[in-house]
């Protein structure tokens, strides 16, 4: 059974570029946010094994979406994604709830790296 993921950035393109990454990889894109708001209704609402949520976002920001969506039962795997040079603040998003994080520009290998590497 493929994992269920839910993906938020407000970049279209970032999101774009997940989407196809995760499709190729085998995982199943139930729904995307443009905003952290739009994120935690979504992670509520549906239920995905993973939610990919980038730091910096209007409304309410990754971290802060983070922190709402990892008290969610079932838990919730969440990876933070971030452009170079928001590395210091990568340490805040994993104690946000964040398990792992992924450093834009994407990359299909490093994005599959990261996922495979999540424990069931």
């Amino acid at each position: 059974m493929s994992k269920r993921v839910v993906i938020a950035d407000d970049a279209d393109f970032h999101r774009t570029v997940l989407k196809d990454i995760l499709t190729k990889g085998g995982f199943d894109v139930v729904a995307e946010a443009a905003n952290g708001e739009e994120a935690v209704s979504r992670a509520r609402a549906l239920r995905p094994d993973i939610v990919i949520l980038d730091i910096v976002m209007p409304l309410m920001n990754g971290i802060e979406a983070a922190r709402e969506i990892r008290l969610l039962e079932p838990p919730v795997k969440i990876i933070m994604c971030t452009s170079l040079g928001y590395e210091p603040i990568v340490e805040e998003a994993l104690k946000s709830g964040a398990c792992a994080y992924i450093v834009k520009p994407l990359s299909e290998k490093k994005v599959l790296a990261v996922l495979d590497g999540l424990k069931d």
